[in-house]
């Protein structure tokens, strides 16, 4: 995956060679603004002229683009339903730790999230 702020506003690109051989080309964040070429540069070039079109299409409309997550601000906050008896492990697992419940769910959640994608 790469990250090519400039030339895609800020959207995460994924780029990978599919079963059929070709190079496909995709915004993370708008999976349906893809794009395919025979090399991972041509997938690229191909996603730059998608892009510009969607853009087009947006300004036509006159609706504002989705903003990019590398642009928005994250306040480290949010909230999550859980079964009640995951709660309780979770919350016995804190006790047991010396920690409180949303330092141990930050810890676990940090393991397997990349923080700089």
């Amino acid at each position: 995956m790469a990250r090519d702020k400039d030339r895609f506003d800020g959207y995460a690109v994924n780029v990978f060679l599919d079963e059929d051989g070709d190079w496909l080309a995709h915004f993370v964040e708008l999976p349906n603004v893809s794009a395919f070429g025979p090399t991972p540069e041509k997938a690229l070039k191909e996603l730059d002229i998608a892009w510009a079109l969607v853009k087009e299409s947006y300004a036509e409309e006159r609706k504002p683009l989705p903003v990019a997550p590398a642009r928005r601000e994250f306040g480290g906050v949010f909230q999550v339903r859980i079964d009640r008896r995951v709660h309780r492990k979770l919350a016995i697992e804190a006790e047991r730790s010396g920690i409180t419940l949303n330092a141990l769910v930050a810890q676990k959640l940090a393991r397997d999230v990349d923080p700089d994608p």
